[in-house]
């Protein structure tokens, strides 16, 4: 069975609609990939040991800003944050 979160991070790693990320599940899921938050005014900064590039969402309505989401995806893939996710990119 695949979890909410699982589906989250397939629908990011495929591409096909970053414009339809949910802003707070994208915060959520990167809670759960080892970052931590910092939230500065209207931007949520996001720092993990190891990745070299900083993540700072602000959110578009409920929705994630789609070139963040983008970001979100290349840092994923550069530091091999899915883990077992079969995922082809």
């Amino acid at each position: 069975m695949v979890g909410k979160y699982e589906r989250l991070l397939e629908t990011i790693l495929r591409g096909g609609s970053d414009a339809n990320i949910a802003f707070d599940d994208l915060c959520h899921l990167l809670r759960r990939l080892g970052f931590e938050e910092r939230v500065r005014g209207s931007h949520r900064l996001f720092r993990k040991a190891g990745v070299e590039e900083k993540i700072n969402l602000q959110r578009d309505g409920n929705k994630a800003k789609p070139y963040q989401v983008k970001q979100v995806r290349q840092v994923i893939v550069k530091y091999r944050l899915a883990g077992g996710s079969d995922v082809q990119v």
